[in-house]
């Protein structure tokens, strides 16, 4: 365990990566703590885990997915990030041309739709967001930490016509840090 802490207060995130050596066998190829560092709105602290360019991944890419400049999607490609929200924080209203995958590790969140409808997600609780208009915002007093896995998917057609993204970075005009 690291004593690293987050911008949060929580604890670094442990990430183990696995590749192939010379002769084709698994072999670990690195081991690190990081902790999340806050994004330029102040409500949420952000680490990127690993990127992909494309859609399947290419396993013989052997760029440190971690490297790889990002929004909060990539474009073509996949992204695994932690969010730590802040107590009493929330995003801005946005929908992103990707499904996601968010599995709520530590405290709770509430996902507010476009409509104003809201479900509270508790901790080991898992959210699939299909390219809808949404917002996060944590009711709590403590810390809310998500594992986000956000895969490229073309928009959302409602009666033959693409629904526009509205990323977060474009809401807010901050842009969300890559790490």
């Amino acid at each position: 365990m690291s004593e690293i802490l987050s911008d949060s207060g929580l604890p670094a995130v442990q990430r183990v990566v696995t590749g192939h050596d010379e002769n084709g066998r698994a072999v670990f190829k690195s081991e690190d703590f990081s902790p999340t560092r806050m994004i330029p709105t102040g409500d949420a602290s952000f680490l990127t885990i690993w990127s992909t360019a494309t859609v399947p991944a290419d396993n013989n890419d052997e760029t440190d997915g971690r490297d790889r400049k990002t929004g909060l999607t990539l474009e073509g490609g996949s992204v695994i990030r932690i969010t730590d929200m802040l107590p009493g924080k929330e995003s801005p209203m946005h929908r992103t041309n990707s499904i996601d995958y968010g599995i709520v590790l530590e405290g709770e969140i509430e996902l507010e739709l476009e409509d104003g409808r809201k479900k509270t997600i508790r901790q080991g609780g898992i959210i699939i967001q299909r390219g809808t208009n949404h917002l996060w915002r944590n009711t709590t007093d403590k810390v809310c930490r998500i594992a986000f896995i956000l895969i490229e998917a073309p928009a959302y057609l409602h009666n033959g016509v693409p629904l526009d993204e509205a990323k977060p970075e474009q809401v807010t005009g901050h842009e969300v840090g890559s790490h």
